[in-house]
């Protein structure tokens, strides 16, 4: 991964601290199937679809075959949140994206009363509390899937610098290996050099050795007439 991916992963992480807090619960009205109903929402500043997949699966772990979900609609009848309430309730859920990330909202049914922040304080208080723990669950999610990208990152580079540096090495293997061969060439060249002085010296010689055969030759056929005037000469 490259360095600035790796910074930039860092920096989230950095300024991770400064929102992970803030999941405000607020009292909120929803229009579902066109009927108004009052309700309570937490606001996260996280993925809108990790979100909703994880609120799903919380509430379908819990409440199985009494969860419905009609085109995002979420209805459970008859359930028991021992957080909220001891006795069943009838809870209308739905997760919407915001421009800043994502809301769960719900309604509930307390029986006699609907959950409201004035009408029923001290349910309201437990409400909010479950949403703010499903709230922290999501955010500690999220910090631990960016830790893990992030020692991925790190490791990433690690290994990128080891490459590196052994790149480097390398080089410097190579740099060295010219030398010595730079020092083989320059003897060989000296070596050549010599060798030719040789073959130049032995031309020389050569030479010289071909003048004393000619002038062998000329002695030679001066004797040979010599030899051949004494032989004419005989009576």
């Amino acid at each position: 991964m490259k360095r600035s991916v790796l910074i930039l992963i860092l920096i989230c992480l950095a300024t991770l601290g400064s929102y992970a807090q803030k999941s405000p619960v607020d009292e909120a009205d929803k229009s579902i199937n066109s009927i108004p109903r009052k309700g309570q929402q937490v606001s996260m500043q996280l993925d809108n679809r990790r979100v909703e997949t994880a609120w799903l699966k919380q509430l379908g772990d819990k409440f199985g075959s009494k969860l419905k979900n009609n085109k995002g609609v979420l209805t459970m009848d008859g359930v028991v949140i021992e957080e909220i309430a001891p006795n069943p309730i009838r809870v209308i859920s739905k997760v919407d994206a915001t421009p800043t990330g994502t809301t769960v909202w719900w309604s509930i049914d307390l029986g006699n009363a609907y959950l409201g922040k004035e009408s029923t304080p001290v349910q309201w208080k437990s409400a909010e509390k479950y949403l703010k723990d499903f709230a922290r669950m999501m955010y500690r999610e999220d910090l631990v899937s960016q830790i893990s990208e992030a020692e991925r990152a790190l490791v990433a580079s690690q290994n990128n610098h080891m490459a590196v540096i052994e790149k480097a090495n390398t080089i410097k293997k190579d740099i060295e290996k010219n030398k010595v061969r730079k020092v083989e060439i320059q003897q060989m060249l000296a070596s050549n050099a010599a060798e030719l002085q040789q073959f130049n010296n032995l031309i020389d010689t050569n030479l010289k050795e071909q003048e004393a055969a000619r002038g062998d030759i000329v002695n030679m056929r001066v004797a040979l007439e010599a030899v051949k005037d004494r032989l004419n000469k005989i009576e």
